[in-house]
Order: C-alpha cells, then sequence, then structure tokens
C-alpha cells in the first residue's frame, strides 16, 4: 500500500497492518502530525487524493448497514475511553505550543481536552449510535391519480468536508455523524489542535478498521499549509458540502472562496430578553447561566436585554452576580442610571460577538422594542425570552427569526448534545437545507421514490 503523508487514515492503515499497539500507533500519530510542516508534502495534490479516495468509498458508505456503522461507533468510543491518557497528553503539548503562540483565552478554553471531555466525546460517539439510522428512511406514500406511489427516501449527501479551529472535539463529532449518516469525509482542523486532532483521528481509524468499513471513510488532512483549506473549497468534483466550524474570520473566508456548497454560521451574538413580569429569579438564574457557562461558545448570551419594567428589580442584583464572576459590564445609559460600575455600551459592543467575559446590557421599553434589537444586531444563532406571559412567548417565538429560540432556558443549551443528536457538526443560521444544530439527520438529504404497476402517462 503506498503511504501518503498527511493522510491519517492511510498512515494509520499501515501500522495497523504491522501489528502496533494502539498507543504507539497515538505516539507516532501525533508526532507525524506535529512535525507535517516539515513534509515536503504538495496540498493541492493531498487534499486531491483525499477527495478521489473519499468519493470511491462514499457509495460503500451509502449501502452500509446499521448494525456494521453502529459498531465503527461503539469500537471508536472504547478506544478514545482506552486512550484518554495518550489524548489527554497530545492535548497538552497542543496547548503548550498555543500558549507560546499568543492565541486568545476563548480558543485555549476550546482547545483544551479534559478527562471530563474526553469521556464527552466517547459518550457522544456511543449516542449517535444508539439513534435511529436515517439513511434509507421513508416518508409515508401518497397515491396519485395516475396511480403512482410517490415517497421519498433519506440518503447521504456523499462527501462531506469539515474546515475547524480549535476543538478536537469536533474531529469525533464530525467523523460520528457522518459515519452515521452514510457520508465520507475530510476533516481540516487547525494547526494549533494538530496533535490532538490526529490521536483523535486514529481512535476513530480504529473504529472503522473494527467494523470492515473503508479506511478512508474519515481522512484527517494533517498538513498545517493553509493552501490546503484553499483547495478543498475548490474540490467541487469530489466534495459536496463544505462546513466550517470556527470564527468569523473563517467562515467567512470560506463562505467568500469555496465553489462548493457551505452550511455556516458567522456570529454567535446571542440575546437574552427578560420580559415584564418574569420570574426575578429565574430571570437571574438564565441569564447568569448563559454567560457564564462557557464564555467561549458560540450559544454564549452577549447581550442582555431588559423590559424597563423589570430593570429596577432586576439589574442591580443581575450585574452584582455577574460582577462578582468577573464579568465585564457595557450598558445603556438608563442600565447605567440603575447600576454603578458599568461602561457605557457603543454601537459597536451590540453587534459583537465577544467570546469572553464581557456582556453588553439594553433596558427597553418591551418585547417589540426588544425584537427590533434582535432583527437589527442579532446573528439568528440563539435568542431567548423569560416571561410568564404565553401570549408574548408566542409572539417572540412566532417573530424572532433565529435558528433557535428558548422560552424561560439559558442560551448556553444551543447544542446538538443538549437537543438529542448525540453531537453536532456545527450550527447552521442558513435557511435553506438545515438550520441549527446539525446532526445525522441533517447530513442527508430526501430524493422521491416513485412507484407503479405498468403505469403509463397518456
Amino acid at each position: 500500500m503506498h503511504k501518503q503523508q498527511g493522510t491519517v487514515g492511510l498512515v494509520l492503515s499501515e501500522k495497523n497492518q504491522q501489528g502496533k499497539s494502539m498507543s504507539t500507533t497515538l505516539s507516532e500519530m501525533t508526532e507525524s502530525t506535529s512535525n507535517e510542516t516539515a513534509d515536503a508534502v504538495d496540498p493541492v495534490a493531498l487534499v486531491t487524493q483525499c477527495g478521489k479516495q473519499a468519493r470511491a468509498c462514499a457509495a460503500t458508505l451509502a449501502s452500509a448497514d446499521t448494525a456494521q456503522k453502529n459498531l465503527a461507533l461503539l469500537s471508536a468510543a472504547d478506544a478514545i475511553d482506552a486512550a484518554t491518557d495518550a489524548l489527554l497528553q497530545a492535548n497538552q503539548k497542543d496547548l503548550a505550543s498555543a500558549k507560546q503562540g499568543g492565541i486568545s483565552a476563548a480558543l485555549l478554553d476550546r482547545l483544551e481536552l479534559t478527562p471530563a471531555r474526553v469521556a464527552s466525546m466517547s459518550k457522544g460517539l456511543r449516542d449517535i449510535a444508539a439513534q435511529a439510522d436515517p439513511v434509507g428512511a421513508l416518508s409515508a406514500s401518497e397515491k396519485q391519480a395516475s396511480g403512482l406511489e410517490i415517497a421519498r427516501m433519506r440518503v447521504p449527501l456523499g462527501v462531506i468536508g469539515v474546515i475547524y479551529e480549535s476543538r478536537p472535539n469536533v474531529t469525533a463529532d464530525a467523523a460520528a455523524l457522518c459515519l452515521k449518516s452514510g457520508n465520507a469525509v475530510i476533516l481540516r482542523g487547525g494547526s494549533e489542535a494538530r496533535r490532538s486532532n490526529a490521536a483523535i483521528a486514529a481512535c476513530m481509524a480504529q473504529g472503522l478498521a473494527a467494523a470492515g468499513l473503508p479506511e478512508h471513510a474519515v481522512q484527517l488532512i494533517g498538513t498545517t499549509d493553509r493552501e490546503a483549506v484553499a483547495a478543498m473549497l475548490r474540490l467541487e468534483d469530489y466534495i459536496d458540502v463544505i462546513i466550517p466550524r470556527g470564527g468569523k474570520g473563517l467562515t467567512s473566508r470560506v463562505s467568500q472562496d469555496a465553489k462548493v456548497p457551505v452550511i455556516k454560521h458567522l456570529d454567535g451574538i446571542c440575546h437574552v430578553y427578560i420580559d415584564e413580569g418574569a420570574d426575578k429569579d429565574q430571570a437571574i438564574s438564565i441569564a447568569f447561566n448563559s454567560k457564564t457557562y462557557r464564555y467561549g461558545i458560540c450559544g454564549a448570551m452577549e447581550t442582555l436585554l431588559v423590559a424597563e419594567a423589570e430593570a429596577q428589580a432586576v439589574l442591580p442584583e443581575l450585574c452584582q452576580k455577574l460582577s462578582g464572576h468577573g464579568v465585564e459590564l457595557r450598558g445603556c445609559e438608563r442600565t447605567q442610571a440603575l447600576v454603578k460600575d458599568v461602561a457605557l455600551a457603543t454601537e459597536e459592543d451590540w453587534a459583537t460577538e465577544y467570546l469572553a467575559p464581557v456582556l453588553s446590557i439594553k433596558v427597553v421599553n418591551d418585547v417589540n422594542d426588544a425584537m427590533a434589537h434582535i432583527a437589527k444586531y442579532g446573528s439568528g444563532h440563539t435568542d431567548a425570552i423569560v416571561t410568564s406571559d404565553i401570549a408574548r412567548s408566542r409572539q417572540f417565538v412566532r417573530e424572532v427569526d433565529s435558528s433557535s429560540v428558548m422560552v424561560n432556558a439559558a442560551t448556553c443549551f444551543a447544542d446538538g448534545a443538549q437537543y438529542g443528536l448525540g453531537a453536532e457538526i456545527g450550527i447552521s443560521t442558513n435557511k435553506m437545507h438545515v438550520r441549527g444544530p446539525v446532526g445525522a439527520l441533517g447530513l442527508t438529504t430526501e430524493k422521491y421514490v416513485v412507484t407503479g404497476d405498468g403505469t403509463i402517462r397518456h
């Protein structure tokens, strides 16, 4: 077998055939990937080869039965659990390099693996295995006057390219969701997580091998050359859809340059609106959790909107709690009048995804004023209302045009695992094909199945 540098599936397959242990394989994989920039790899040729290999095995994946796919997922989950120490060691090397490179605290938080996060990865794989297989599912058929029976069948998209930054767990989540939905996947993670990604991809490849599925079903592009990303965006003959998962800069570049269809979101400018008559304790709890659960996630609240009728009762206590947690507060003039030590918010603040312990606050007149602010500054990601009024909750849900709209719940729940998807390959603010957290079902499309009985058209 020819060894293609920078493609994890191929390298792992050769090492496994030589009978080496999983721990040795992980060590060699992570060191090989960390030194990738020194290798004479042509990124365009590498990506093209990955595309050809993915396309070649896509039909096999599309027809793989549910038991075989689930075996691969469960075996990969076992491999991740067994390799926890090796994964954490690889991640520590990535963290050390990233700190030396001066990346932001938000990106460091996304990059870091802990025992709990590794366990969450393997649990995500098992949860995906436990889900119904979307591939081959048929809608109820409808009989037409011609005698034809018309139904729709769920089918894979084909080959999916995922370009992502920082979060190593995306390697497992994306590979698992693509596998469950019968798609081949080409992964290109950020250079800051190259060792972690390689170690996780090695576990995924072990799962494929255990189930007898093609080794090129999951391919990780190891080279850190940015031309590899450009090559993926142009690979329309072999990649059916690109999913970027990272900051606004990455997503904007992908959206602008891609010849391949893109599933994306740019910003997570998420709002919590505290309505007139809302339960005070519930409002404070939801707003605090929405901001402080994790600052670096795209579902974190970035702007708090409070109805004027509730501002005096809620803001002093909530702001004191947020400040005590180290959150910098920036507010409108009405907020400043109620709370000391709040900087004046600028126009730019309302349109900023901080991904940091910073929060902008605005006192609004009512639900209509709140929705107008969200329509002007929101990113269509996730917005929440805290209310005890059913009519206003229904109005908010109906009129706020976001991929997730929440009633009396924290915005940080905007996550595939929390929605019962097992994991997510990303969150889409697109309005075509799929919207919100994208799970296995979102990685399939439909085809019509038309059945007749010698039926001809007259």
